[in-house]
């Protein structure tokens, strides 16, 4: 449907709502402020109605300018990323569709993975990492951390770092990262400061 269709449907669905309310042309002027051949024009399609127009005509008529538009549903919005299993075992699901700005992982850690990493890694962008079962152990730094379930870490991804399992149990972990000056919305302060 074109935008030319969309806005040709509005003036049928401004006379349907006129006619619901038993209303005439020259009511609905008096409670908008638009005069009676403006409000004709609109609903026979002569005119394109525009945002100063629905308005008025929304609030008289109780609905939303959705409702008046009949705006198209939106997409399917539930992203179905596929698990990718990379060669050292750990699982990473995507959750998010687009590429590029922030990205969204599922990160599944198995039992006794890395165990014995300790060469960090430094790059461009910005991390935040939820555990959600499990215990990952982050380096970070000259800091050791062991997180825990409902533990979150941010962190700038140009200090070096390394995450690994070293414990028997699997661990999984939401993973928001972007690159450099796109942060995260969750702030927390260093304990240190």
């Amino acid at each position: 449907m074109t935008d030319d269709d969309v806005l040709r449907d509005v003036g049928r669905r401004l006379r349907a709502l006129r006619t619901e309310r038993g209303a005439t042309l020259t009511d609905v002027a008096g409670t908008t402020g638009i005069s009676v051949s403006t409000l004709s024009r609109l609903e026979s399609g002569g005119r394109r109605p525009t945002l100063e127009l629905l308005l008025p005509l929304a609030r008289t008529y109780g609905v939303s300018i959705d409702d008046l538009v009949d705006t198209p549903a939106p997409a399917d919005p539930r992203v179905h990323g596929r698990p990718v299993e990379r060669a050292d075992g750990m699982t990473t699901v995507p959750l998010t569709r687009q590429a590029g700005g922030l990205q969204a992982h599922k990160m599944l850690l198995p039992g006794r993975w890395r165990v014995q990493e300790t060469d960090q890694k430094t790059h461009e962008g910005y991390e935040w990492l939820y555990v959600l079962s499990g215990r990952i152990r982050l380096l970070l730094g000259a800091r050791d951390f062991v997180l825990e379930p409902g533990e979150v870490v941010e962190f700038d991804t140009r200090v070096p770092h390394t995450f690994s399992n070293p414990f028997p149990e699997p661990a999984e972990a939401l993973v928001l990262f972007g690159p450099q000056g796109e942060r995260m919305h969750v702030r927390a302060r260093p304990a240190d400061r």
